[in-house]
């Protein structure tokens, strides 16, 4: 999904909203969407950083809900849901740079050379599991694609090896990825 730089500004500042009221106690509010895009179903995920360290990272893969309401909802559950982290806190926010990938629909890979490191993103799916990684984990952390596999295949719990066997289905996506900082350089 192509978003313009104000459709992409007011996704960040609805993910903020939210997980501010959130942390005032105050119920979510539904702000009304101007931009057709936005109300179309997408899959997209938040990813909150502090100082440049990932502070929690949760999405949707599947088109759910509304783009609009998949980014509240799932920046509530990045702040306040994710297992790795304690909830986000009040003291924090300010430091807080909020990330949003939206991502393409997702294709089945049928030959794993087809994978672009740094531009696809991957689902390992065992039926009983499934594990995830976005494009840019590969590229922070200098993977070859058959490492960005494996880490896949980990992160379903799966053993690293396990996308060889063909016992699992691969599937690929690409995200429109944009974040506060961004937005912000961008206007200086």
């Amino acid at each position: 999904m192509d978003l313009t730089p104000h459709e992409k500004k007011e996704l960040l500042e609805l993910a903020r909203r939210t997980i501010e009221s959130a942390l005032h106690g105050i119920p979510k509010n539904v702000s009304p969407v101007l931009s057709p895009n936005l109300s179309k179903p997408s899959g997209a995920f938040v990813t909150l950083r502090d100082e440049g360290e990932l502070r929690g990272c949760i999405g949707y893969v599947e088109p759910r809900v509304p783009l609009s309401t998949a980014i509240q909802e799932v920046s509530l559950k990045a702040a306040f849901e994710d297992p790795r982290f304690s909830p986000v806190t009040a003291d924090e926010l300010d430091r807080l740079d909020i990330e949003i990938s939206v991502l393409s629909p997702l294709t089945t890979v049928d030959d794993y050379h087809d994978i672009v490191v740094g531009v696809h993103g991957l689902v390992v799916d065992a039926g009983y599991t499934r594990g995830l990684l976005l494009p840019h984990v590969a590229t922070e952390f200098l993977w070859t694609r058959e490492q960005f596999l494996d880490h896949t295949c980990a992160k379903a719990g799966l053993p690293p090896e396990t996308w060889k066997e063909g016992s699992v289905k691969i599937y690929q996506f690409t995200t429109s990825t944009f974040s506060e900082s961004d937005i912000t350089n961008d206007e200086q």
